[in-house]
């Protein structure tokens, strides 16, 4: 994040739909599939985690409070993990509605 004042869209857009796809694979798709679980992990853990930043996420967090946004550093951070959580749930939904 350049200059440490902007808000950081692009990490917690690649959060919120790394979670989508998460609550996808775990919500359905993946017992449909009938993968081994170290493939499953694979998966959620491993091709996931490497594609969502949480290290970014907060490293951007910490420059919005230090840099005394400390109101825009909190929305930042809610929105992250509220938004998260939600993108989880929507994808569990859709995975229970259009795979199992």
């Amino acid at each position: 994040m350049a200059g440490g004042s902007r808000f950081p869209w692009a990490t917690m857009t690649v959060n919120v739909l790394g979670c989508l796809a998460a609550g996808f694979l775990v919500g359905g798709l993946l017992s449909r599939l009938q993968l081994s679980q170290h493939a499953q992990l694979f998966l959620t853990t491993g091709l996931l985690g490497g594609f969502t930043t949480f290290s970014a996420f907060s490293v951007d967090s910490l420059r919005l409070a230090e840099t005394g946004q400390l109101a825009l550093a909190t929305t930042y951070i809610l929105v992250n993990v509220l938004g998260s959580l939600l993108a989880v749930a929507v994808g569990w939904w859709l995975a229970r509605l259009f795979v199992v």
